[in-house]
């Protein structure tokens, strides 16, 4: 049993270092993090630690949410409490959906969501929020990955009309004169194409619908929607059910952050941009795109508006950023110390390396720098 118990350790930590949101990484962490923000000891090192401000933490604090962020928490959890002796931070990841209304029945001090509030919830947060209201805190960044599995093709380039006409069931088979013509000199096979999406509500569904809508409106006419629009597909449960069924059936094509398709070794769509080459999906061209955010919301919500339909050389447009969701003001005065503790050393400079170091994107330091502000004056 020990031995059993060591090698699934061991595993996890090597995880650690091939996949981000996807990793299951429980909060102890493993003994054998060390390229995630740990040592051999199971402690943080001197640079993970180094922003942990722990102040006036205490007690237990619960948070739930985006799964597409689990990896990142974990980290951060693992490390927090390593350097706040007697405080307890715990993350259950399910779905943004999930993560927003149980911020708005006030069981959790905050919420991750890949998808900014909307007004109705924002409206519905002030009947927890006493005297303010939920706020978008931008945190992770990472790429939405474009996985498919069609025997012997080893490379594929797509755009995004071709793109959203797969989805929408309008091109069958993957050697259609759309694919085709963005692919020449690879041999596509008849074989009809298996499209996969999310079953349930999904934040990752959702920014896929917003690059789909900017950057191909004539062929992907349907609004952004947590639940998918589409005619035809199959539905699959979670990210690693649409990455389970993609690896597993031949002629399959689905999305889901870009660590389950690292460990799964599934391949991914280049995407043509319009820029010089088509881009991969990487937590660097991830940043290159998210550089280019813009802020949309007002006074302490710090939602952002990204640039879906970006030419940028090496930069990947199908982004998401997850967003922590805390009021601004009327946070519970028990665990208002801890939210802004912990929130304070994601947002830090150790905190957001983790990030870089672990397949996501960090959030622009113009960007961040508010970020920080807002934390800081949470009430």
């Amino acid at each position: 049993m020990k031995l059993q118990r060591k090698n699934m350790l061991r595993a996890s930590a090597l995880g650690a270092l091939v996949v981000s949101s996807a990793l299951v990484l429980t909060a102890c962490g493993s003994d054998d993090n060390t390229n995630t923000g740990g040592n051999a000891s199971g402690k943080p090192s001197a640079a993970a630690a180094g922003d942990v401000k722990c102040d006036d933490a205490k007690g237990k604090l619960l948070a739930s949410g985006s799964s597409a962020q689990k990896n990142a928490v974990d980290l951060w959890v693992k490390n927090y409490m390593a350097a706040c002796s007697g405080v307890e931070v715990n993350y259950k990841s399910s779905s943004s959906g999930e993560g927003i209304v149980a911020f708005n029945q006030g069981t959790v001090g905050f919420a991750g969501s890949d998808s900014a509030l909307k007004p109705e919830q924002v409206e519905d947060s002030k009947k927890i929020c006493t005297g303010g209201q939920g706020i978008n805190l931008p945190m992770v960044g990472g790429p939405i990955a474009i996985g498919f599995n069609v025997a012997g093709v080893d490379k594929l380039t797509l755009d995004a009309p071709t793109l959203a006409n797969i989805f929408n069931d309008k091109i069958k088979k993957w050697d259609d004169e759309a694919i085709k013509k963005l692919n020449p000199g690879v041999n596509l096979p008849g074989t009809a194409i298996q499209a996969f999406h999310r079953s349930e509500d999904s934040g990752t569904t959702e920014n896929l619908g917003k690059y789909l809508k900017a950057a191909a409106p004539d062929a992907w006419t349907y609004e952004p929607a947590k639940k998918w629009p589409a005619p035809g597909g199959q539905g699959a449960s979670g990210s690693a059910g649409v990455a389970s069924q993609v690896k597993g059936v031949d002629g399959a094509i689905g999305y889901f952050e870009l660590s389950y398709a690292s460990a799964q070794n599934i391949k991914t769509v280049d995407i043509n941009t319009g820029a010089a080459a088509p881009v991969k999906a990487s937590a660097d061209s991830a940043s290159k795109a998210i550089a280019a955010a813009k802020i949309a919301g007002t006074g302490s919500d710090l939602a952002l508006k990204l640039d879906y339909t970006t030419k940028a050389e090496g930069a990947y447009p199908i982004v998401l950023v997850t967003y922590e969701v805390v009021c601004d003001k009327g946070n519970k005065a028990e665990t208002l110390p801890t939210v802004k503790s912990f929130l304070g050393y994601t947002a830090s400079d150790a905190g957001q390396k983790i990030l870089s170091d672990n397949g996501y994107a960090p959030i622009p330091a113009e960007i961040n720098t508010k970020v920080r502000e807002v934390i800081k004056s949470l009430s």
